[in-house]
């Protein structure tokens, strides 16, 4: 189980370096999205968004929110909520629950787009989380995607923004006939 949400206002520099390769007025699964920054965020870009996470007043703090929509949802015990793959892309940060990986995955449309950024082993000198359940092993996301994904940007180690963390991050197409634009860098 993880902790609860500290309410982080910016979305990440890897979602907004990313974003551009989301189809047009795609739907988004904010995955775990805690405190909505990046459902937000996502929405006020043109895409439709579902937010989801077990926390309820975290999602709360979406009510309201245009083109977001909220699903309470335990995702790492329970029903699991989604029937299908329904999503232009899913975005993750901040979190990891191994179980659950693939049927996430699962959601995502063949061309969709999977932008991941977590902690990875070594994130222990630096704070929580500190237990290898939800810390990823080195080039983990690699090895995960590697069968049925293109990958489009990977990288892992130490950040110091927005606070010195480890972590591993990539952004990946799922396979699919379609050839996909690349970003243009500095752009969305």
């Amino acid at each position: 189980m993880t902790a609860p949400h500290t309410p982080v206002l910016e979305p990440s520099a890897w979602v907004r370096r990313f974003a551009g390769m989301i189809a047009p007025a795609g739907h988004v699964l904010d995955y775990a999205c805690g405190s909505g920054r990046h459902a937000r965020w996502l929405a006020r870009v043109g895409f439709d968004v579902e937010a989801v996470d077990r926390d309820p007043e975290a999602l709360a703090r979406l009510a309201g929110e245009a083109r977001v929509s909220t699903r309470l949802a335990d995702l790492e015990d329970g029903p699991w909520p989604f029937a299908e793959a329904g999503f232009d892309a899913i975005v993750v940060t901040n979190y990891l629950f191994r179980p659950r990986f693939d049927a996430m995955l699962a959601c995502l449309r063949p061309g969709g787009v999977l932008i991941y950024e977590t902690f990875m082993l070594g994130q222990e000198r630096y704070g929580r989380p500190s237990n290898p359940a939800f810390l990823l092993r080195p080039g983990e996301l690699l090895q995960r995607l590697a069968a049925d994904f293109t990958i489009v940007a990977f990288e892992q180690g130490v950040v110091h923004s927005p606070r010195d963390a480890v972590i591993q991050r990539v952004c990946a197409v799922k396979a699919s006939e379609a050839i996909v634009d690349l970003p243009v860098p500095g752009a969305a």
